[in-house]
């Protein structure tokens, strides 16, 4: 297969970017879009170019890491697909293929395809965990979870981070995100304990990231990777409107009290 990139180049964040065409010749249809990415690579260092800069890791589907928007969808638009999973035998000779970071202010371009994704990072440190002593490992049997609960957590867990609803979205909502990380722990009894406090610090620490509303398109749900439900975000409403009204009933109680 011979394809042509138009690839999105940016020499660092403080400089503007643009669009470049790159021939990418010989690509075996088996490869992975990282593969054939790292095939162009080879043919820019070997004439003395600057090879293009993108992010990746486990090249299996579990970090979260490759970025990309490929022909304007984010992972290129195969269902339930990163891009590193994404192979090119869904393209075909001759295509022209363009090549995007996540575009979100949130997410400043670092350089070519990579973006700054540490506001997530944030965001999971304001709650994204259970601090409450649990003890030693017990049996499973010891500490009993409903199915229905214990199966929402796990389709929660899924998520990986990779931000590909901020980048679809067109507010740049992490809405989905923020909802399912809040979930997988809401719904299990080692996290209830700081449940209110984790729905308040996440939202409020997604909000200081300068991410946009959610308008419930569907869009970041249609992108997922790990196809995370919309029904999520529902779940992290009512967890974050029931603990502001908590919160509001023990301020009152307190200065009633005083």
């Amino acid at each position: 297969m011979n394809l042509t990139l138009r690839v999105w180049r940016q020499k660092n964040a403080h400089t503007p970017g643009e669009f470049r065409e790159y021939e990418a010749t010989g690509i075996v249809p088996d490869m992975s879009f990282l593969e054939m990415l790292d095939v162009v690579n080879e043919g820019l260092i070997a004439r003395g170019g600057e090879p293009i800069a993108f992010d990746s890791d486990c090249r299996e589907g579990i970090c979260g890491t490759c970025s990309l928007v490929i022909n304007g969808i984010p992972h290129g638009g195969q269902r339930g697909t990163t891009a590193c999973q994404l192979h090119m035998r869904h393209f075909k000779d001759g295509d022209r293929i363009t090549i995007e970071p996540w575009r979100a202010r949130a997410f400043p371009v670092l350089r070519d395809l990579v973006v700054d994704r540490s506001p997530f990072d944030r965001i999971v440190q304001s709650g994204g965990f259970v601090s409450v002593n649990t003890g030693q490992a017990v049996d499973a049997n010891c500490l009993p979870v409903p199915k229905d609960d214990s199966d929402l957590a796990m389709d929660a867990a899924q998520c990986i981070g990779c931000g590909a609803c901020v980048a679809a979205c067109k507010n740049a909502s992490a809405m989905l995100f923020v909802a399912a990380k809040v979930s997988h722990l809401n719904l299990l009894p080692q996290g209830k304990a700081e449940k209110d406090r984790r729905a308040l610090n996440m939202v409020k620490a997604m909000d200081e990231a300068g991410f946009g509303n959610c308008s419930v398109t569907g869009s970041c749900e249609a992108v997922c990777p790990k196809e995370i439900s919309l029904d999520f975000i529902a779940r992290m409403n009512r967890d974050y409107a029931a603990a502001l009204l908590k919160g509001k009933f023990h301020a009152k109680a307190q200065a009633a009290g005083g």
